[in-house]
């Protein structure tokens, strides 16, 4: 198995979200591809093998942590896009069949790439008891992303507030299904993004996520909705650091970034 590690979100190595890429003739046992992504230890491994022709989808593809398997990615599909288009195994639009159904990924000519994925449904919940005091911040509004992400949407005072963040991760882990996005205005629209956000997944091994595209299937209905435009740039203040530019169109999401292949080797067993 040839591995590569891939930066995402981002056209400079050593930033973005790093995750690891395998492409397969087909699908070990899960026990298998679970210790794979526990031995590469980013926050997520994808692993894919092509289909059959004539069918909805041209690759099979799958997203594990270190600790489990997830149903939706969206940094680790654009680092497998990338992969696929950078080697020459694939070239125009590709599909991809996951446990969220098929997605899509598509190149442009400036070397970006376009996701196509499903926009997470919101709906406003209650603050969960003990929320406040593990992110350290008062929510502004909170609101639940649906079964398919499993996460919190907590919107926060200001860009500050949401930078300064220093949650207690294992008392977080009881307030949600997979973790809390927390996310701001952006103080300044003119450095070049609308939003800001931070991602805390603890309850799938993440404590931090450096750039979650999932999160902003969520984020861009969030922020088009309050900012009234469809098409957005967020910033995801870790410190790795990463940009998402997304475009609202319905009940799909459409995510716009680059990435970078900064390690290749082989997985000897």
């Amino acid at each position: 198995m040839r591995i590569r590690i891939v930066d995402a979100f981002t056209d400079r190595p050593f930033t973005g979200n790093p995750a690891g890429v395998l492409l397969l003739d087909a699908f070990p046992e899960d026990r298998r591809l679970q210790n794979v992504a526990l031995e590469i230890n980013h926050a997520e491994t994808a692993f894919a093998h092509p289909l059959p022709e004539g069918g909805d989808a041209d690759w099979a593809l799958r997203w594990f942590t270190p600790v489990t398997e997830v149903d939706m990615c969206g940094h680790a599909t654009l680092a497998t896009a990338h992969v696929l288009y950078t080697t020459g195994v694939h070239t125009g639009p590709v599909r991809f069949a996951t446990r969220s159904g098929v997605v899509v990924a598509t190149p442009a000519e400036d070397g970006s790439i376009t996701l196509d994925f499903p926009t997470a449904p919101l709906t406003a919940v209650d603050v969960p008891a003990g929320l406040t005091g593990a992110l350290g911040a008062e929510p502004l509004a909170c609101l639940d992303t649906g079964p398919r992400i499993g996460d919190l949407l907590i919107e926060l005072a200001d860009e500050k507030t949401v930078r300064a963040l220093r949650p207690d991760h294992r008392a977080l882990a009881g307030c949600s299904r997979r973790g809390v996005i927390a996310t701001a205005r952006a103080e300044d629209p003119a450095r070049g993004y609308d939003f800001v956000s931070r991602c805390f997944f603890p309850n799938v091994g993440i404590d931090e996520d450096p750039v979650t595209g999932s999160a902003h299937t969520a984020l861009a209905p969030y922020w088009s909705g309050r900012l009234g435009r469809t098409a957005l740039t967020g910033l995801q203040a870790s410190p790795r650091s990463g940009r998402v530019r997304t475009e609202l169109r319905g009940d799909r999401t459409l995510l716009h970034g680059r990435a970078v292949t900064v390690i290749e080797g082989e997985l000897l067993l």
